[in-house]
């Protein structure tokens, strides 16, 4: 089951979907023993912006029909506090065949401008606990009003300024509400891009039981879950079939099968998150499940007209 991504040997295929699980909280409830046998094979941070974020004002869940709703608002306390503080305490190791492997920490870090991304990539370069990185591209571009990473060109120049400051693996973060997500990975991965890591949360909106308007405080938020998994695989392999570098799939994962297919249709790693909500032990028996599957190989996935 060991993995090699990027560089990075792997104990298993399983990782965290960013922000889904708190390392630091899980370790205060469950201590050393989650250290010393940690459930992902390589740990997703939350998302780092360079300044401290409060987040979205609550209501910041919903629940719907086979999904989450989500509008957290990304709250952190800023790069300088997740260096000095955070970073430090993530050291764990993930089992396999009873063989302890290093747990690889890819911080994820989203900025406003191609500027503060400069800046967010230089400090994660010089920190030696950082193993790779994942850019958020979800920010709204000042310029076209979209997410940086739902336009194919802005997405591309943006990663060919961004890269040079950075010599550890990147993996871009594809946001799925784009008219061509196919076109900005090829786009992300033309500009230098070590892979690509999809999808993350369809926009969506709940409205308050009375019918007094949205009920969440950000208004819209994103959409996780089993709700999304078709979407995700239809996605993942559409990418996979446009790009030659490695994809980290997601989306609906609730078990070994839900997985399995992601990597059938060429996703290297699988990312767990809203699962994790419900069952915190799912990353464990996704990756125990995988081991027992017969091996899937990738199918012929359609090519785009």
């Amino acid at each position: 089951m060991s993995t090699e991504f990027c560089g990075l040997e792997l104990a298993h295929p399983v990782v965290n979907g960013s922000g889904t699980f708190d390392a630091l909280a899980a370790l205060g409830v469950f201590g050393a023993t989650l250290a010393e046998d940690f459930p992902f094979a390589a740990y997703v941070s939350k998302t780092i912006t360079l300044a401290p974020r409060d987040g979205n004002p609550p209501p910041r869940l919903w629940e719907t029909a086979g999904g989450l709703i989500n509008s957290i608002g990304l709250p952190n306390r800023g790069v300088e506090h997740y260096m000095a503080e955070e970073l430090p305490r993530m050291t764990f190791t993930a089992r396999d065949d009873g063989r302890a492997r290093p747990v690889p920490v890819i911080t994820n870090v989203m900025g406003a401008s191609a500027a503060e991304i400069t800046e967010l990539l230089g400090r994660c370069e010089q920190a030696d606990g950082v193993a790779a990185v994942e850019l958020n591209v979800s920010c709204p571009n000042v310029t076209t009003g979209l997410d940086i990473g739902a336009d194919p060109e802005v997405l591309g120049a943006v990663i060919e300024e961004v890269r040079p400051v950075l010599t550890k693996p990147l993996i871009v973060k594809l946001t799925p509400n784009t008219a061509d997500v196919a076109a900005c990975a090829a786009a992300a991965a033309g500009a230098g891009a070590d892979a690509v890591s999809l999808i993350n949360t369809l926009r969506a909106m709940a409205l308050a039981p009375d019918g007094s308007g949205p009920w969440l405080g950000g208004r819209t938020g994103g959409l996780s879950g089993p709700a999304i998994r078709a979407v995700a695989l239809a996605q993942v392999a559409e990418v996979c079939d446009a790009v030659a570098v490695p994809v980290v799939g997601m989306g609906g994962v609730q078990s070994a099968r839900h997985a399995a297919a992601l990597i059938a249709v060429g996703a290297q790693l699988v990312a767990v998150g809203t699962e994790t909500f419900r069952d915190p032990a799912a990353p464990r028996r996704i990756a125990q499940g995988l081991r027992e599957l017969a091996p899937i190989q990738r199918g012929p996935v359609p090519r785009r007209a």
